[in-house]
């Protein structure tokens, strides 16, 4: 058996395309982030910012056998980086991930066990000068993980009926429990607690395999959580023209497996739904003919999709294949009759296809193929929760960098775009699925984060990420890239300077693979890639402003000092715990160098992180001791409060020390003041 390289070859026709976040420093932010042909350049980029990433922030391509080499030596450390950390005698570390920086920055993402049950919430990433030394660390979820009890008193049966309940309320089709609930210790929602996780199989309402995990507590049979482990994309068929395969021949019959990436092949189901099906293979090197009706077409635009990401993945950010050991994920084709969908499963580490509605359009193109493959390093990486805010951030990784791969694809049949699905015609009259300029523009998607995007469907909650996405990449405004206009608004009215795609990629890749943790929820991703672009171009760079900008463009956080807007800020960003229904606690901000009075429009930008928001008081008291309340249990079961509130405070005098302070005023959740702004405009 041999490899063959661009051997075989792929004829298409053209179809239509549619024309149409400065902080005290990295080392205190990365402490405190817990969240949880070819194709023409564009005429119109992004003037890309002045500063250069730092040589030696920027990930190496590790071998797997280096990558290997670095889990070892983590796995040999992790008893005394548990000590380190200061984790309990009953906490254990399991090595999940590494990556290297070039100036020898190791960063290591751990899982945790307790007393041998697995810690749901419990991930956290170590950086340091070797594998498993601790100079800083971010964790899914500050709370100790110390459960009153691992001992349950709710029985198994009782968590397996709620399981299946929450499928039945999802009109699932067919399910069943795969396998027993399993004990494990729940910590992504609060104070730690023994809770059974019960897997629910069938098939969801619209035919995709369903992996719905449910949580419940093991001591009170409360539905804790729930999420679906298939993460479903969006996709279109796009022939991309006449494109070079990897393929294999063996003995005299060709087939799709690409032995220069990790192996990785692409089956026929044929109208199945479970299965790995039949391995593409044929007599000569030459498949499909452009026409959905021959089953090799979609075959041959899945495979080359999933070439090109791997490429890309490899190639920009140094990462051989979706876990970094050099192995390739497998894709399926042709999945169920008129399936219009893709998703990708851990279970099987592959990619599934379906046909689109009359079977006549595969949803195989290139931005899909990324968008899915995607989704398998998220759950290799961040693990980042597939529901609510966490959710909303792993669908928008999908897309940003199914986008990022179509832009590096250079195809002249399909040119690198910021719209999702822009082929597809599934809204039956010629528009995208998705927009990342705009997303409201589908008419579901949010421009802007607000208090409750958690509670909605993560396709939809994952638009205020994608937005930040396009505005740190190409800016506000208006802007035409490769024939498609776009027009990119603000959520506070104020433009925002792009600083280029290649820049944007860079530091979402980074917080997604250093920072990000299962539970980051959109402040949590603001300030994890606020602390990406503090390691890649410095505190004080363009990008870093820029990068406050985007994210306080779509409501989250504040703009930078000087960025936008205009005025002088002050700001405190050292954490202060806010105890569990106990005393108020303050932050306190000493103001000086103004004259007067403050302004009747003072801006006071506050970022605090807490699993029930609706707990919490939050007030400005002046230096005069008045008090100006911004929040009183407002917020719901909604995590964390990230808002700027406008305060009339022309009756004090600026000068002097202001507080932001806060009381959690009920049972059970957990936070910290994270940090606050206050801006004299």
């Amino acid at each position: 058996m041999r490899t063959r390289s661009s051997h075989r070859r792929t004829p298409h026709t053209t179809h239509r395309r549619a024309a149409a976040v400065a902080l005290a420093g990295v080392a205190a932010l990365i402490a405190t982030a817990v969240q949880s042909g070819s194709a023409v350049a564009a005429p119109e980029q992004a003037p890309a910012a002045a500063s250069e990433a730092k040589p030696g922030a920027e990930s190496v391509r590790l071998t797997p056998a280096q990558r290997a080499a670095l889990i070892r030596e983590a796995n040999a450390t992790k008893a005394e980086t548990a000590k380190d950390l200061g984790l309990g005698a009953k906490e254990k570390l399991v090595v999940r991930d590494v990556l290297k920086d070039r100036d020898g920055t190791v960063h290591v993402r751990y899982e945790r066990t307790y007393d041998g049950l697995p810690v749901l919430g419990g991930d956290l990433v170590v950086q340091g000068d070797t594998a498993g030394e601790a100079d800083s660390v971010v964790k899914a979820t500050r709370a100790a993980v110390k459960p009153a009890t691992t001992t349950a008193t709710v029985p198994a049966a009782k968590a397996e009926q709620q399981a299946l309940s929450a499928a039945k309320a999802e009109e699932a089709k067919g399910a069943d429990v795969d396998r027993a609930p399993r004990k494990v210790i729940w910590a992504a929602g609060g104070k730690p607690v023994v809770a059974y996780e019960t897997v629910v199989g069938g098939l969801q309402h619209d035919g995709t395999p369903q992996e719905l995990h449910v949580v419940t507590d093991a001591t009170t049979g409360e539905k804790l959580y729930e999420w679906q482990a298939v993460q479903n994309g969006t996709g279109h068929t796009v022939y991309s023209g006449t494109v070079d395969l990897t393929t294999t021949l063996s003995g005299s019959s060709y087939n799709l497996t690409d032995g220069a990436r990790g192996g990785h092949k692409t089956y026929n189901l044929n109208r199945g739904t479970s299965g790995t099906g039949t391995l593409f293979s044929g007599s000569d090197d030459v498949w499909g003919n452009g026409s959905p009706s021959n089953l090799e077409s979609a075959a041959a635009d899945a495979h080359y999709g999933a070439a090109l990401t791997w490429d890309y993945y490899k190639n920009v950010h140094g990462r051989s294949g979706i876990r970094g050991d050099g192995v390739g994920a497998y894709s399926r084709v042709h999945y169920g009759n008129n399936y219009v969908n893709a998703f990708w499963s851990d279970s099987c580490f592959c990619m599934t296809y379906g046909d689109g509605s009359g079977n006549t359009n595969p949803l195989t193109s290139i931005d899909v193929a990324a968008h899915e493959m995607t989704h398998g390093l998220t759950s290799n990486t961040a693990g980042l929760n597939y529901s609510g805010e966490s959710g909303g951030l792993n669908e928008a990784t999908s897309d940003i960098f199914g986008s990022t791969v179509e832009f590096y694809a250079n195809n002249s049949s399909d040119v690198g775009d910021y719209l999702i699905g822009e082929e597809i015609n599934i809204n039956g009259d010629g528009t995208p699925l998705r927009y990342m300029d705009k997303p409201s523009r589908d008419g579901a998607s949010k421009d802007s984060w607000y208090s409750g995007i958690g509670s909605i469907d993560v396709h939809y909650s994952s638009g205020p990420a994608n937005h930040f996405f396009y505005l740190l990449s190409e800016g506000s405004g208006t802007k035409t890239i490769n024939g498609v206009t776009y027009n990119s608004p603000t959520s506070d009215g104020l433009p925002v300077t792009g600083i280029g795609r290649a820049k944007a990629e860079k530091i979402w890749f980074r917080a997604l693979t250093t920072k990000f943790t299962s539970t980051t929820n959109y402040a949590g991703a603001r300030t994890g890639t606020l602390a990406a672009t503090g390691e890649l171009y410095g505190t004080s760079s363009a990008e870093y402003k820029a990068v406050q900008d985007a994210w306080a463009a779509i409501n989250v956080g504040s703009r930078s000092g000087d960025g936008g807007g205009g005025g002088t800020s002050f700001e405190n960003t050292a954490d202060v715990s806010i105890p569990d229904a106990g005393s108020a606690v303050t932050s306190s901000i000493t103001v000086s160098g103004r004259t007067g009075n403050a302004p009747s429009n003072l801006q006071v930008a506050v970022d605090i992180v807490h699993t029930w928001s609706g707990d919490l008081v939050v007030d400005l008291v002046a230096p005069d001791g008045t008090v100006y309340n911004l929040r009183n249990r407002a917020g719901g079961s909604a995590d964390n409060i990230n808002e700027t509130y406008t305060v009339n405070a022309s009756s004090e005098t600026a000068n002097g020390t202001w507080k932001l302070r806060v009381q959690d005023v009920a049972r059970y959740d957990t936070g910290y003041i994270n940090g606050w702004k206050l801006t004299f405009p």
